[in-house]
């Protein structure tokens, strides 16, 4: 077993748990609206903040894959995985409400909590760019003007996200997200 292997044994089980945070969050929602009398309206917002947590742990965890042979095995290497992936799992676990039918709607939810999960993803984005410029081998690969181009739109639509009042606006930047790491994975 490889060094990356080891270390992504550790890592890929915390991004994995907070892939199934973020999906499980959307089945309770679901089933909290399905169920007889339920008054719960899921909306927009919640489920597009979900769809974009998913899609930046996907897009990570690809990431991740670049590090393969940089990486050892050290104390400060597992313990800068497990603060990271922990990072996460944090916010992929307040995408959604614990208990939806507590909640008329999930838009107000999502107005709740979006500051903090978009705020822990851009701290992670944060790190996850200042680490990769410090190896030699990867650096060169985010100084390319597309990657450069394609990470400031990233931040902008996630400051906006943060900012931004109102559903229709909130759901544009939403969207705009989401279709930003959907261009991506196309290109």
């Amino acid at each position: 077993m490889s060094g990356f292997e080891f270390i992504f044994a550790l890592f890929g089980l915390l991004l994995g748990l907070s892939i199934v945070e973020v999906l499980g969050g959307l089945a309770r929602s679901i089933e909290a609206r399905l169920r007889p009398g339920a008054t719960v309206r899921i909306g927009w917002l919640t489920p597009l903040l979900g769809i974009f947590v998913l899609l930046d742990l996907l897009s990570f965890w690809q990431a991740a894959w670049t590090t393969r042979d940089v990486i050892d095995v050290s104390s400060h290497s597992l313990m800068a995985v497990t603060l990271f992936a922990s990072a996460y799992y944090l916010a992929a676990h307040l995408v959604f409400p614990r208990d939806p039918a507590e909640h008329r709607e999930l838009d107000s939810h999502f107005f709740r909590v979006r500051r903090i999960v978009l705020g822990v993803m851009l701290a992670l984005l944060a790190c996850q760019i200042v680490y990769y410029l410090s190896v030699p081998a990867i650096a060169p690969v985010l100084r390319n003007p597309l990657a450069i181009a394609l990470t400031i739109v990233l931040v902008a639509l996630m400051i906006a996200a943060m900012l931004v009042r109102g559903n229709r606006a909130s759901a544009a930047v939403m969207a705009a997200l989401v279709g930003r790491y959907l261009v991506v994975y196309l290109l």
